[in-house]
């Protein structure tokens, strides 16, 4: 199951996991956008309505998921809004949207998965946070707030989980142009560019994320590759929060 999937990252996840041999459910509030991805991706897919604020909405979804591919054994919270304003500006009514999409929809959603993964013999969990759960960023106070949530729930329901053969993981992605922060009207491709542009200045690698980037790391996670692996946050920015340079010197001097 993957939340978030008609668009940007979560159509990238879905596609890439397919790709590689997995049946996936396309979740989404989208659905126009969701059921065309599913489609496109022929019958290893299905596409199924999923409010993640809501909780019946998981129930339906898992309990599809289970009767249409016969258990569940990965879950990719992906789903999440970005809601921008000065603390001093900033709304309670704007706070409580993106923290309960983003907070309490991964809550939900970890929660929904338990009993069928546990059925399943196990499963991988990987929640989608941020550079922004490791470090602060101005002017969107309710989306830093929710991924470093995200990644402390990430850590309790490993601990909680693993005896039951549950992994559960953080993914922290760092500028990956999408449709999620992107002004109306504007490309994510135009965005990606004009960071490109700047690239000296972006991250060590000198560019910007894309959303493949971020799907083979949740693919990883997701595989028993990582077999080992729960309670851990994956960092996937290029280096941006490695450090910064000395004063008077670019990332390429």
């Amino acid at each position: 199951m993957i939340s978030g999937a008609a668009r940007g990252m979560g159509q990238s996840h879905a596609r890439l996991f397919a790709a590689e041999g997995a049946r996936v459910a396309v979740c989404d509030v989208i659905d126009g956008e969701g059921a065309a991805v599913a489609e496109d991706i022929g019958d290893s897919a299905l596409y199924l309505h999923l409010d993640v604020t809501r909780e019946d909405d998981w129930k339906a979804a898992v309990a599809a998921t289970v009767d249409a591919f016969g258990k569940l054994d990965v879950l990719v919270n992906n789903a999440g809004i970005a809601e921008g304003a000065p603390l001093a500006e900033m709304t309670l009514a704007s706070y409580r949207r993106v923290t309960e999409v983003n907070q309490t929809g991964v809550f939900l959603g970890m929660r929904a998965a338990i009993e069928p993964m546990t059925a399943a013999g196990g499963g991988s969990i990987v929640n989608i946070s941020s550079i922004d759960g490791l470090i602060g960023m101005n002017n969107i106070i309710g989306y830093v707030a929710s991924k470093w949530a995200v990644r402390g729930m990430t850590k309790a329901a490993a601990m909680e989980l693993g005896p039951r053969g549950i992994r559960v993981n953080s993914i922290h992605p760092g500028f990956v142009p999408t449709h999620l922060g992107t002004p109306e009207g504007v490309s994510p491709d135009a965005v990606r560019a004009t960071l490109d542009a700047h690239s000296e200045r972006l991250a060590p690698l000198g560019r910007a994320g894309t959303p493949e980037d971020i799907s083979r790391l949740a693919l990883f996670l997701a595989s028993d590759e990582s077999a080992y692996s729960t309670g851990s946050e994956f960092v996937a920015d290029g280096g941006v929060i490695a450090g910064y340079p000395a004063p008077g010197t670019r990332l390429s001097d």
